[in-house]
């Protein structure tokens, strides 16, 4: 929840579904559940298999650019003994029509989560 926290989510609710704890958090992408399993299996790597199927990545979209975000997170964490897992650094990717700063980090659990700060059409931009 800690890391979530530095996201900007505050925990909303928590309750008990049979034998896990889980809570709600809502924050600036909406609501997420988390679930405490009480004997987890590690997640599978999905930023690393370019087989993988299924869930893939979480993705927020920040209102500055992405080395703040990242500091300022790396920040956060550290105050929680928790170090920032930076799996793709800022870079500029076009997506369709728009060009983004991308970053990729992983959650606690192993999840790549995705920050993209927009830059503007392709072929344009700022920053």
């Amino acid at each position: 929840m800690a890391f979530y926290e530095c996201l900007g989510f505050a925990v909303e609710e928590r309750f008990t579904t049979g034998m896990t704890l889980a809570c709600w958090l809502a924050g600036p992408a909406g609501r997420l559940e988390l679930i405490q399993v009480p004997l987890p299996r590690p997640a599978a790597d999905a930023f690393g298999d370019e087989h993988y199927v299924g869930y893939y990545h979480l993705s927020l979209e920040v209102a500055e650019p992405l080395t703040a975000v990242l500091e300022r997170l790396g920040a956060a964490l550290a105050a929680h003994d928790q170090p920032l897992d930076v799996l793709l650094p800022p870079q500029r990717q076009t997506i369709g029509p728009q060009t983004y700063e991308i970053a990729f980090i992983r959650d606690p659990d192993g999840l790549p989560l995705e920050f993209l700060y927009p830059l503007g059409p392709a072929g344009g931009g700022h920053g």
